[in-house]
């Protein structure tokens, strides 16, 4: 029903307020975060406009757009974006938490600025990892996402932040590796052409991808070490209590322990 470059809209709303935020004079607090919260509700809005257009009696991927990106040397990178039934409700999650995580950081006035243009930044990245089509895309998101984590716990995070931040960065970083082996792996173990995510689940339920057993626990530990390795450390150390003082995942972190 609805044409156009919806998606893209919903990533630029905080990538542009990100951007907006950081040319804010950084000595008017009220005014950052003001507009911090301001582009995080209009990202929530227009998501809420996208789950209203949403044609919920379809099971194809809405709201689509795909542009070839990167074409070089057998390499076929398109900027593919979309949205089911599933990645919908994540996606007006996060643009649903992002305005209570400005709030509930109220009081950060520490590197103010900085940390409202991370806190946008991440919501890009999370907001990408949804709805991302193309595998590269998706590593591309998910990096995207990281850099901030790093940051925000690094400079805001508890008494033994850097230590965290550091031990962070390795199992993040690890776990890209791994999760880009996999995608390289995907790509060359049966000729796919493409990292398109589409075309690869039509082919395997076509038949014409094939994986012996051990390929696809190799692939499936690949991404999922990726994924969890750093969700797992994140809370492990939030209940050692070095990333507590981290504005909402600290808070509630703390209340759960005690």
């Amino acid at each position: 029903m609805f044409e156009g470059n919806l998606l893209t809209i919903l990533l630029l709303i905080p990538t542009v307020g990100a951007g907006v935020v950081a040319i804010m004079p950084g000595n008017n607090q009220r005014l950052l975060r003001t507009g911090a919260l301001l582009v995080s509700l209009a990202g929530f809005v227009w998501a809420a406009l996208l789950f209203a257009w949403f044609d919920s009696s379809s099971g194809d991927m809405q709201f689509v757009e795909n542009w070839t990106w990167i074409r070089a040397g057998g390499f076929n990178v398109a900027y593919h974006v979309g949205i089911d039934g599933i990645s919908l409700l994540l996606v007006v999650l996060t643009t649903f938490l992002m305005p209570l995580a400005v709030l509930g950081s109220w009081s950060v006035a520490k590197n103010l600025k900085a940390y409202m243009v991370f806190m946008l930044l991440l919501e890009t990245g999370m907001l990408g990892v949804f709805l991302a089509l193309d595998l590269i895309l998706f590593y591309v998101f998910w990096e995207v996402m990281l850099i901030p984590m790093y940051f925000l716990i690094g400079v805001w995070g508890g008494e033994r932040r850097i230590y965290a931040a550091v031990k962070f960065f390795i199992y993040t970083m690890g776990g890209s590796l791994l999760m880009l082996a996999g995608i390289i792996t995907l790509y060359f173990h049966n000729r796919a052409e493409s990292f398109d995510l589409v075309s690869i689940a039509d082919r395997l339920a076509a038949g014409q991808i094939r994986f012996s057993p051990s390929v696809e626990h190799l692939l499936f530990l690949a991404f999922f070490l990726a994924i969890m390795g750093g969700l797992f450390y994140a809370a492990y150390k939030a209940y050692q209590g070095q990333i507590f003082k981290l504005p909402i995942v600290g808070n509630i972190a703390e209340k759960i322990v005690k």
